[in-house]
């Protein structure tokens, strides 16, 4: 029996596996157990070699996958196949179900430039109701593709939507924070004035902040200004238990995991991108 292209390609990703590189980016996707261990350089060049067959739409379609690669294959496909737009916002639409995890949704919406390119009005309005979704993936999807829209044109429409942001989701607060950053790179005064006056939520106005801190393309003055422009997080543990017998220290232990988890992201996206 001919193989298919599916079991073709889950063959490769098998031969590319380094269980050195696994471990590694096991700790950058807590939760995440089906990761091989191919890196992003080596599936996006199997993904342009894919593309070139005509062949590449059944994997595509298929939700049926059984390792992170494969997913992350799909969505690069998407990116990068050659096909009118009406048909690619098929295929996103399609994808966007199946984003489980940050890595999977940041290099998905970083692939989407070419569909941006094709039609900038209609991306804009396809993701607008992503936008308000209560789903952290989904919500984080419709923000990072938001960064294809800073520039002068969109920046007051995307600084209002901040003000707008609620969301308990740490990777869709993470994803405002980033964005709120790269604002401030490329419109620092306007981004100043925004934070100035924030409706943002306390925590994720600070990690935009810090996250704008960070960038190198930030002078020191500035970034001493920001320093000062921080907000005190108190929090408050009365007892160890409340009165249903719901451990409150909990939060607080996954509150310093997703700090660390931050740290892993500077170090992903130097180390592989």
């Amino acid at each position: 029996m001919k193989t298919t292209t599916a079991e073709n390609i889950r063959k490769e990703l098998k031969a590319l596996a380094d269980p050195k590189y696994r471990k590694f980016h096991s700790y950058l996707l807590p939760g995440t157990d089906n990761i091989l261990g191919v890196r992003i350089p080596q599936l996006r060049t199997m993904a342009k070699e894919i593309i070139k067959k005509d062949d590449w739409r059944p994997f595509v379609e298929t939700a049926n996958t059984n390792y992170y690669e494969e997913t992350m294959l799909q969505g690069m496909i998407i990116g990068l196949a050659k096909m009118n737009l009406d048909e690619q916002i098929n295929y996103i639409s399609l994808f966007i179900p199946r984003i489980n995890n940050w890595a999977v949704c940041d290099i998905f919406s970083s692939e989407l430039k070419t569909a941006v390119r094709k039609g900038k009005e209609t991306v804009w309005q396809f993701i607008q109701p992503y936008l308000k979704s209560q789903k952290e993936f989904e919500i984080r999807f419709g923000i990072v593709m938001l960064f294809h829209y800073i520039n002068e044109e969109h920046i007051d429409s995307l600084l209002a939507y901040a003000d707008l942001f609620k969301h308990e989701a740490y990777y869709a607060r993470m994803a405002m924070a980033w964005m709120i950053s790269i604002c401030f790179i490329k419109f620092p005064q306007k981004t100043m004035k925004y934070l100035q006056q924030s409706k943002l939520d306390d925590w994720t106005y600070n990690k935009a902040i810090q996250k704008t801190i960070e960038s190198l393309r930030i002078n020191k003055e500035t970034k001493d200004t920001l320093r000062t422009m921080k907000k005190t997080i108190t929090l408050l543990l009365q007892a160890t238990y409340d009165k249903k017998g719901t451990n409150l220290l909990v939060p607080f232990y996954f509150f310093r995991l997703r700090l660390r988890l931050c740290c892993f992201w500077r170090l992903y996206r130097c180390h592989l991108l």
